[in-house]
């Protein structure tokens, strides 16, 4: 039955890489390729990722650059920025699209950490259902009764450590929002 637990610990660990991934992309007045990098693009009549048709680089902290590989591809890129709604204006200078992060106010940053307590909370319930998933397995065995509490016992501290590696990536998140 240890086939339940590894498959309890792929997911959870799957949970706590979106969750890390989410964060990421959270814009905290400090520029990151990882905000923009899975905008999706029309190119060429297919949907891309917009790193996939563009070089993205970070000139200053303060700064994002997204050149395309086809000049042509610049008001296509800035049009699905815009959509994005990152409350970011692009800016197309004929080369590359500039975004520039506003500064941070003490409401953006308290926003901001309601958001990353919803997704981490997003998180904690996704857990929760794999778990839940997980005993209904553990329950469906035929491994006798006693063998089952104990591989229930088991997944409940996988459990508990998931939570608390949550509980420990959205408190950092929270102090790097908060940190001026």
């Amino acid at each position: 039955m240890n086939q339940a637990l590894t498959h309890f610990k792929q997911e959870g660990r799957k949970t706590i890489e979106h969750l890390t991934a989410e964060f990421s992309r959270l814009q905290i007045g400090r520029a990151s390729s990882a905000l923009v990098e899975a905008i999706i693009v029309d190119s060429y009549g297919s949907k891309q990722d917009l790193k996939s048709v563009a070089s993205i680089s970070i000139p200053d902290s303060k700064t994002i650059q997204i050149q395309p590989w086809d000049k042509s591809m610049l008001a296509v890129i800035e049009k699905a920025i815009i959509i994005a709604d990152f409350g970011i204006n692009p800016v197309n200078n004929g080369i590359a699209i500039m975004l520039n992060m506003p500064p941070m106010t003490e409401e953006r940053r308290k926003d901001l950490v309601k958001i990353v307590k919803k997704i981490a909370e997003e998180a904690k319930v996704t857990l929760r259902n794999h778990r839940q998933k997980t005993m209904d397995m553990i329950k469906k065995s035929d491994l006798p009764e006693d063998h089952q509490k104990g591989e229930e016992k088991k997944v409940q501290v996988e459990v508990d450590l998931f939570n608390k590696e949550i509980e420990e990536v959205t408190k950092k998140k929270e102090t790097d929002i908060m940190t001026i």
